[in-house]
């Protein structure tokens, strides 16, 4: 089975483009509470996309699933609406699946499948310590469909210097094969275009099909838009770049003896990333 491929983008043009490339998922992206502080400094994205956006980008899409992330668990405030409430919104405007990201204990995750109430799909964004020592009790909670490990937010929180330090080191192996036992379908991280990435893509895409990931995130860097304005390019950028993808992954489901070269690739390359980072601030 291929990877489910997810792009986030609010830009109808865009997602149709990426849909007719052989996207599976358009990811719309409403978190915003507390992201620019626990991110600051880095050079991550941070969207702030709307229920308008949903509602916009469903109206285009004709066979990718929409998944909409919404904020972390929160009370009604002057400045937005409760967790029921952005729940429901993006349910009404045609979410497919509900990401919940940034959670930390286990009645967060009842109290958001409570809300979800079975009418999208339930996706939780597993990015914090504190959620990976509970991770055991959440993965029997029911109404669970997707856990996505979100190793940006997760390596800052334990400390790390680089977030694919995670995946050489063990934990994301770890959790994957609990997710594997409970029966959750999974998926970590993003990827960017084959043949780039300080990590390179194909090293980490041979890791998903190691540890049984169903699906990833197309990077900012697989084709980004803040550099890239012409609609051919974009286009071409698309088809080449999922084209890459998908022949990578037929040749990798065939020959499976990469895995273990594969994954002692990975730990020597992110080791020598951090070291010529430290070396560098050193």
């Amino acid at each position: 089975m291929s990877l489910k491929l997810m792009y986030i983008t609010n830009c109808p043009d865009i997602a149709i483009i990426a849909e007719k490339a052989g996207v599976d998922r358009i990811f719309i992206d409403m978190e915003y509470i507390g992201k620019s502080t626990r991110q600051h400094g880095l050079d991550s994205v941070q969207n702030h996309h709307t229920v308008d956006d949903v509602k916009m980008i469903r109206s285009v899409l004709s066979r990718a699933e929409l998944l909409v992330r919404v904020n972390p668990l929160h009370e009604a405030m002057a400045d937005y609406y409760s967790s029921e409430d952005e729940i429901n919104a993006v349910i009404d405007a045609g979410a497919d699946i509900v990401m919940l990201p940034y959670f930390k204990t286990v009645g967060e995750v009842r109290k958001f499948v409570s809300c979800v109430k079975g009418r999208a799909k339930v996706n939780l964004l597993l990015e914090t310590p504190e959620a990976v020592s509970h991770v055991d009790e959440i993965c029997h909670i029911p109404g669970i469909d997707e856990i996505h490990i979100g190793i940006n937010d997760l390596s800052l929180g334990y400390g790390k210097s680089f977030m694919f330090e995670l995946l050489s080191d063990g934990t994301v192996e770890r959790l994957c094969f609990k997710f594997r036992m409970a029966g959750i379908s999974f998926g970590f991280g993003g990827i960017s275009a084959i043949g780039s990435g300080m990590l390179p893509a194909e090293a980490i895409l041979k890791e998903h099909y190691r540890l049984g990931s169903t699906m990833v995130i197309l990077s900012r860097s697989f084709c980004n838009l803040s550099e890239i304005k012409d609609i051919a390019t974009i286009q071409n950028k698309f088809k080449t770049g999922i084209r890459d993808i998908r022949s990578l992954e037929k040749e990798v489901a065939i020959h499976s003896n990469f895995f273990e070269e594969n994954r002692k690739f990975v730990v020597r390359c992110v080791k020598e990333i951090i070291d010529n980072k430290r070396d560098f601030n050193s």
